[in-house]
């Protein structure tokens, strides 16, 4: 490739997020770091400034890394090279294996400045050989495998939300499950809108109203609106 590298690192825990920027700095100092903190975040800075690599944390608020790699793969523009990526993670062996299959890298928690090094090394190889445009089906491919690792979790019983993090422009809200007055389809968001303002959820409707913890939920106008009572 030609030109400075960029990377985009999504981790929630703000003291890890600055170890890992400083790593980076030091074994990799030309490359343009940018950082967020949540799931959500993550997955519309990458889809905005394009990066060259994505550094996602697997637990993070409002989406994990593996979902917010699996929406970047599949709304990724055609004509540009898919973003490389690693995954940091606190799993346990066999979880690493899952990723190692997945043909993508990984870093176990807490970053080292060695562990690093080999990283970069890695991407720095891969992105002086990746071609500019991604090759017929890698978009599809890539999507296989993060679903692939993804489908144990997907099922088990889901999580209930009593607690909806949902982006209000740039930051990213807190909101009560009680607090909601109607959930409302919103192109690939949902709009959850309270007596207080809105906030928009990467998450599809029927996800979200099924999952809601002490909301009793009622369906209205073909199924693009719910409007909640709090039991």
């Amino acid at each position: 490739m030609t030109g400075r590298a960029t990377a985009l690192v999504a981790e929630d825990e703000p003291m890890l997020a600055r170890a890992l920027v400083g790593i980076l700095a030091e074994v990799w100092p030309e490359a343009a770091v940018e950082v967020v903190h949540d799931g959500i975040a993550a997955a519309e800075r990458a889809l905005e400034v394009e990066p060259d690599v994505l550094f996602l944390d697997i637990q993070m608020p409002g989406r994990t890394g593996l979902e917010v790699a699996e929406i970047v793969a599949d709304e990724w523009p055609a004509d540009r090279a898919l973003p490389l990526l690693v995954f940091v993670t606190a799993y346990d062996e066999f979880a690493i294996k899952a990723f190692e299959r997945a043909a993508v890298d990984y870093v176990l928690k807490p970053a080292t400045t060695e562990r690093l090094a080999k990283t970069t090394a890695r991407l720095r190889e891969r992105l002086e050989k990746r071609p500019s445009v991604p090759a017929p089906g890698e978009a599809a491919s890539l999507c296989g495998q993060v679903q692939a690792i993804l489908a144990p979790a997907v099922a088990a019983e889901p999580e209930r939300i009593k607690i909806i993090r949902a982006s209000v422009g740039n930051t990213v809200r807190m909101i009560p499950a009680a607090d909601v007055i109607c959930l409302e389809a919103a192109d690939k968001y949902v709009t959850v809108v309270t007596a207080s303002g809105e906030g928009l959820v990467r998450m599809s409707l029927r996800e979200l109203a099924t999952r809601l913890d002490g909301v009793e939920l009622v369906q209205v106008h073909d199924a693009f609106t719910i409007t909640a009572r709090c039991t």
